[in-house]
């Protein structure tokens, strides 16, 4: 890979109304947990569009035969209560919030070379200005199956791109108001929650909300991935298109990927929290380190560890040609693109780390609020 599309992967990767307000208790195992009783917000003593986590002690983290060594080992956590966004951030929140603040994203900027030199091995020259295109990644899909072990075969930088053009320039949000707003940095979900009044969840946080008051569930709903023989989160269907190929014709959606689907499409977890799994990975506060759960296992070791914050800096020696310190946030939930045979970070303790100026096409954020 030549330096010049090195630096523009870099640019934006170092990793990679609702719908009905009810409940399939049939997907939640009777082995788990009981289901909890859903308290959303009303607007007037409670917020609006956010549910009641109640907070507790869980097993964070996973020893299942899915779970990556990221994931382990499990360890006890104890979270207070606060509220969380029902739905991913939308698109018409969004424009809401650039309506009224007149704010710019990161993907409609000029990159920063401060901000893209340290992804990169140390003493790469800076290539000339021309290099520095706004724009963002997109996911854009290959003819036929190729090895999976080479990301850059289905992603591209694409001048352009940003969360109005979530494919690139010639695409566009139109009718999709209710989708999760996408190609944002951890910047912009920063500054967003700073007008709305609330914060991004701690990893602890988002995985506790995640679970839905289910103990190790291998999934937010349960312990099979398919439910009555449908998949119940918006993620790639291998059994009718093999990833990462493109079908424009059987997957018109994004460029002919699959695509984000409305928020609420599929049912809400135990929390009434909905795609907490699937649709598009979000951004949570923590600091990305690949081995924080070992850490905290070492450091806490039967005891719980209490509204853990994170670790103090990055660490992730497994992301090829990338500095192993390289600052990285986390993101949770996995996106429409896992699958069975490629990521399947739809589970409820998978966990990545990306640059948090990198905006991709399957990456956005939904935001806590602290009880008080």
């Amino acid at each position: 890979m030549n330096l010049q599309r090195r630096v523009l992967i870099v640019v934006a990767v170092a990793a990679l109304g609702l719908g009905s307000y009810f409940i399939w208790s049939n997907y939640f195992s009777k082995s788990q947990k009981s289901i909890p009783e859903i308290r959303l917000g009303d607007g007037v003593n409670s917020p609006k569009g956010m549910a009641w986590i109640p907070g507790g002690e869980f097993l964070m983290g996973s020893d299942h035969k899915k779970a990556q060594a990221n994931e382990k080992p499990t360890h006890k956590v104890k979270v207070s209560g606060f509220w969380m966004d029902i739905t991913h951030v939308t698109n018409d929140q969004f424009a809401q919030f650039v309506k009224e603040t007149n704010y710019k994203t990161t993907a409609e900027k000029i990159p920063d070379w401060e901000t893209i030199r340290v992804q990169l091995p140390p003493g790469t020259p800076k290539p000339p200005a021309s290099v520095f295109v706004a724009g963002a990644m997109v996911f854009v899909g290959t003819k036929e199956k190729v090895n999976l072990n080479d990301y850059s075969q289905w992603w591209a930088y694409m001048p352009g791109a940003n969360w109005r053009h979530p494919s690139g320039p010639k695409s566009n949000i139109d009718g999709k108001g209710n989708h999760p707003v996408v190609q944002v940095s951890y910047e912009d979900a920063l500054a967003y929650a700073k007008w709305a009044g609330k914060r991004l969840p701690t990893e602890a946080e988002w995985e506790f909300a995640a679970r839905g008051g289910l103990n190790q569930a291998t999934y937010v709903w349960g312990d099979q991935l398919e439910q009555e023989g449908k998949l119940p989160a918006n993620i790639w269907d291998v059994k009718k298109q093999a990833f990462p190929v493109v079908n424009p014709v059987l997957s018109p959606k994004a460029g002919g990927a699959i695509g984000t689907s409305s928020v609420g499409t599929f049912p809400q977890n135990g929390f009434g929290l909905f795609d907490m799994t699937g649709n598009a990975w979000q951004w949570v506060a923590d600091w990305y380190r690949s081995d924080y759960f070992a850490m905290q296992a070492k450091e806490f070791g039967n005891a719980v560890a209490n509204n853990p914050q994170g670790p103090s800096s990055s660490y992730d020696p497994d992301d090829y040609g990338v500095p192993a310190n390289a600052p990285k946030r986390v993101i949770r939930g996995g996106s429409f693109l896992c699958n069975e045979d490629y990521c399947q970070s739809y589970r409820p303790s998978a966990r990545r780390g990306a640059d948090p100026y990198s905006p991709m096409s399957h990456l956005g954020f939904r935001l806590a609020k602290d009880s008080k």
